[in-house]
């Protein structure tokens, strides 16, 4: 069983001593603190979240979505956390709730902070990539062992925002960033190795299972946070043979807070871009929030901005209800299924699912967008990939394009090199990625 004063310690990976205590700011505001500071937390401005480099200055990009899924976070790690703290009389530990929503706000903030340009697409174009130079590399492949392979044929931006969090930002130090323990396992909704052998894996549903959470270069670092935190081993991992844990318990707020965004926010986006009615648009909502939006004097945007905001709210109350109800089950690490399933909007947010699905994501103005986004990553990973291994007359000259950050190093093996082609491409936003594609490509000289 996971205990809460253990799962909240302020203990930083990478530091051995205890922080000096602040009174105007806690140990995980400061993680709040140091992830919107940081450059891979701006370049989220330009990053999709669904809508790829829209005219329309209403839409989210992955940087507004970010925020707004901190501020759903806060609130239900705080409404969780005063009722924890009053549970396990937590107070005689300085523990609070506000302690439960900063946590939860933090790892919020930083849940999209390793996804490539384009969306899932770019996750799906770098494993593409990865997948057609495999297949095309002779010699150098057999430098990669099976888990190292699997990082990349299941390229995952869950994994490079763990490796940013932990490795590349401050990379100078051990620990990177120096996130509290708390926050980096809140974050980490998938506390898994990429290689999980299919008969440990054995059909298992749960849903912290289905991507991973870091990359083999960080596997140490995670096992480090599981240790100082007292997460449970997976019950399926027998032996410890993998590195796989069961969930911290507010990484399953992380995930509510996450979903309630975008569930109910691309119903609104769809609404302003046109690819929903008005009508639609309030027959989705309305079972969620549950009010009467009938008022003459409110435009159809406003009363769409009103039903947004109840549904998040009535959401919010759901998911907090949910943890608190399976609280022990949790603390056991034997539960592991998305809080907003067992909501009692379970099918509205199904049936919003299918339509956001249908109506905006299999739009051809974002299906095109998606196919561009194949395009190019697809070529900037092949090129840079040869770049990194020096396995071409071309590939040398793209060596000198890469940012000294980003440039192997002598004594790097093939993994570790392709490892910062990744860090590379997945670091760069919509905007960059297209205009070096078009550099590359003789488009635009």
């Amino acid at each position: 069983m996971m205990e809460w004063k253990r799962l909240l310690t302020p203990q930083r990976l990478g530091k051995q001593a205890p922080e000096d205590l602040q009174l105007d700011r806690t140990c995980f505001q400061k993680d709040c603190d140091r992830i919107v500071f940081s450059s891979p937390f701006r370049r989220l401005k330009d990053k999709t979240q669904v809508y790829s480099l829209s005219k329309n200055d209403y839409i989210r990009t992955r940087l507004i979505h970010s925020l707004e899924v901190s501020c759903v976070g806060r609130s239900l790690g705080r409404i969780v956390g005063y009722e924890v703290v009053k549970r396990h009389q937590l107070e005689k530990y300085e523990l609070s709730g506000s302690d439960f929503g900063d946590i939860v706000s933090a790892a919020c903030l930083a849940h999209d902070i390793g996804n490539p340009p384009f969306g899932h697409s770019g996750e799906d174009s770098i494993r593409q990539g990865f997948a057609s130079w495999y297949s095309g590399a002779s010699t150098l492949k057999d430098c990669l062992n099976t888990q190292q392979k699997s990082d990349f044929d299941l390229f995952e931006g869950n994994a490079q925002g763990f490796r940013i969090l932990t490795n590349i930002e401050m990379h100078h130090r051990h620990g990177g960033m120096q996130l509290t323990c708390p926050t980096l396992a809140a974050f980490t909704k998938y506390p898994r190795e990429s290689s999980i052998p299919v008969n440990i894996l054995n059909n298992y549903t749960g849903c912290s299972a289905k991507k991973y959470g870091f990359f083999q270069a960080e596997k140490e670092l995670f096992n480090e946070v599981a240790q100082n935190l007292g997460l449970i081993r997976h019950p399926l991992n027998s032996y410890n043979s993998v590195h796989w844990w069961a969930r911290h318990p507010l990484a399953f707020l992380v995930e509510a807070a996450d979903d309630i965004c975008y569930s109910i926010i691309d119903v609104e986006d769809g609404y302003r871009m046109g690819y929903i009615s008005f009508q639609e648009t309030r027959a989705l909502l309305s079972d969620i929030a549950l009010i009467n939006i009938d008022e003459q004097e409110f435009s159809e945007a406003e009363k769409v901005k009103r039903l947004r905001g109840k549904c998040i709210n009535n959401l919010i109350q759901e998911a907090a209800y949910n943890f608190l109800a399976r609280e022990e089950d949790i603390l056991a690490g034997t539960f592991d299924q998305n809080l907003l399933l067992f909501s009692k909007y379970a099918l509205q947010l199904e049936n919003i699912s299918k339509t956001i699905t249908k109506k905006v994501f299999l739009h051809p103005d974002i299906i095109g967008m998606r196919i561009a986004g194949y395009e190019v990553l697809g070529k900037l990973f092949s090129d840079f990939v040869d770049a990194a291994l020096c396995t071409s007359k071309k590939g040398e000259l793209i060596a000198l394009m890469l940012p000294e950050k980003y440039r192997p190093l002598e004594h790097e093996d093939v993994y570790h090199r392709i490892l910062r082609v990744t860090d590379y491409i997945a670091g760069m936003s919509d905007s960059y990625a297209t205009s070096l594609f078009q550099k590359f490509s003789g488009i635009s000289l």
